[in-house]
């Protein structure tokens, strides 16, 4: 066993369960009343576009689906 190697491994380890342990007390401490935007460092990459399920369909998909119902019947 190369007792280095399991060295930087742990130590790498507890870099990463620390990260985590900030992560959740920094949520903890954010419970209060939630008013206005979330912080920077909890917003996620913002997604463009509708939201899957989404009953409006984009034109170009409304009418590939119209001419598949048309070819059905």
């Amino acid at each position: 066993m190369d007792v280095i190697k399991m060295l930087a491994d742990l130590r790498q380890e507890r870099e990463q369960i620390e990260e985590a342990i900030l992560s959740l007390e920094r949520l903890a401490r954010g419970r209060g009343k939630r008013r206005g935007r979330p912080p920077a460092w909890m917003q996620e990459v913002k997604r463009r576009g509708r939201p899957p399920g989404s009953k409006n369909k984009p034109k170009s998909e409304g009418k590939a689906l119209a001419g598949a119902k048309v070819a059905v019947a």
